[in-house]
C-alpha cells in the first residue's frame, strides 16, 4: 500500500470528502479499490438508487457529466457521480470549467485508468486546487515481493520472503491477479494464517520444488541432486519458465552474491536491507558468497549477460533447452574451477 493511497483511503473513511477526485495511472489495482469505495461506502444503501450515478467516458459528452454533477441530491445530503474510463472521453478537457467551480453537494470521481492525465492541463490543475489528484504508478518488478509481503500483513495472512518471490516470479507485477490468487487460497483454507509453498502449489498451481527461484540456489549452494532434477524438469517443460526468465533469476542470485562480498562486517540488519532480504537469511547468503570468490561471481555475471543476449536470439540460433543445458554446465564448472 502506497502512502498516498493510504492517506486517501483514511480521509474517505473519516468522511472528509473533497468535491472532486481525479485518479489516474498505469496500475489499475488502486484505481479499482478507490472506485469501489465510492460506489459502496460513501452513500447508504437506501441512498444509492437516486444519488449514485456511474457514467462511462466512451458513451458521454462533457455536458452530460456536468448536468449530472449539477443536479441536487434526492433525500440525501450528497450525491456521488463517477466517470469511469475517462481517458476514452473525447471532450474530457471541457470538464475543467466544472472542476474550477464544483457543486458543493456532489462528490465527483474521474477515473482515468491505464495512463496519466496531462499534467499541464487545466483539468489536472483544478483537480489539485479544488480536490485530490491521485496517480497509481505501475510497481517495479523488483518491488513486487515486498508489496506481496506488505499486502499479506494488511490482510492478516503472512507471506514469507521465499513465497513472495515465487508468486512474483510467476504472476509478474499484476497486483490484482496477485491479490486474487492469494484470496483464492484464503477462501479454500479460511483458518490458515500463513501462505506456505504447499498451499501455493495446491491452490495456485506453482510448484516450489520446480520454480526458477529455487533453481539458481540449487547451483550456488552445490546441491547437485536438486540442480539436475530441476534442470531435467525445465528441459522437459520449456513453457513453464522461458529461458529469459531463468537467466533473470540466475542474474538476481549472482548479483546478490556480488553485493555480499562488499558487505562483510556490517550489521545483519544493514546487509539485509542492502540485499533485499530478511536478517535471518544474511548468514546463509554470506556463507554461499564465501564459497564463490569474487572473480568467479564476476565471471558468472559476464556469462549470464552472454546468455541473456542468446536467449532473445542475439548471436545465437540455438534452441532454448540446449542453451539452458549449456549455461548451467558452464556456471557449475565455475564453482569447481
Amino acid at each position: 500500500m502506497t502512502a498516498e493511497y493510504k492517506k486517501l483511503i483514511q480521509s474517505l473513511q473519516a468522511k472528509q470528502y473533497a468535491p472532486v477526485y481525479l485518479i489516474d495511472g498505469e496500475e489499475p489495482y488502486y484505481l479499482d479499490m478507490i472506485t469501489s469505495h465510492f460506489e459502496e461506502k460513501i452513500l447508504e444503501p437506501h441512498e444509492r438508487d437516486f444519488n449514485l450515478m456511474v457514467l462511462y467516458g466512451k458513451d458521454v459528452e462533457w455536458a452530460d457529466v456536468v448536468n449530472a454533477c449539477r443536479r441536487f441530491p434526492m433525500f440525501a445530503e450528497r450525491q456521488v457521480v463517477i466517470l469511469k474510463d475517462a481517458a476514452q472521453m473525447r471532450s474530457l478537457t471541457e470538464l475543467a470549467g466544472y472542476l474550477e467551480n464544483p457543486a458543493p453537494t456532489t462528490i465527483f470521481l474521474i477515473e482515468h485508468r491505464f495512463k496519466k492525465a496531462d499534467g499541464r492541463s487545466k483539468l489536472v490543475k483544478f483537480a489539485k486546487d479544488k480536490g485530490i489528484h491521485f496517480t497509481s504508478d505501475k510497481i517495479k518488478d523488483d518491488m513486487v515481493p515486498t508489496w506481496i509481503q506488505n499486502y499479506g500483513m494488511e490482510i492478516g495472512f503472512h507471506v514469507g520472503e521465499r513465497e513472495s518471490q515465487i508468486l512474483a516470479t510467476y504472476l509478474g507485477n499484476d497486483l490484482q491477479k496477485i491479490a486474487n490468487e492469494i484470496e483464492k487460497v484464503r477462501i479454500n483454507v479460511p483458518d490458515e494464517k500463513q501462505l506456505t509453498a504447499e498451499l501455493i502449489q495446491k491452490y495456485i498451481g506453482i510448484s516450489r520444488e520446480y520454480n526458477v527461484f529455487e533453481f539458481p540456489e540449487a547451483l550456488t549452494t552445490g546441491d547437485k541432486d536438486k540442480l539436475y532434477r530441476m534442470l531435467a524438469y525445465f528441459i522437459a517443460n520449456p513453457k513453464v519458465a522461458p529461458m529469459v526468465l531463468i537467466v533473470g533469476s540466475f542474474y538476481n542470485q549472482f548479483n546478490r552474491l556480488y553485493q555480499a562480498h562488499f558487505l562483510h562486517g556490517k550489521p545483519d540488519k544493514d546487509v539485509a536491507a542492502a540485499l533485499g532480504t530478511w536478517p535471518s537469511k544474511v548468514r546463509e547468503i554470506m556463507g554461499v558468497a564465501a564459497k564463490w570468490q569474487l572473480p568467479k561471481v564476476e565471471h558468472a555475471l559476464m556469462l549470464l549477460g552472454e546468455y541473456s543476449n542468446k536467449a532473445v536470439g542475439i548471436d545465437s540460433n540455438t534452441d532454448g533447452t540446449e542453451l539452458l543445458k549449456e549455461m548451467v554446465g558452464r556456471l557449475e564448472a565455475l564453482q569447481y574451477a
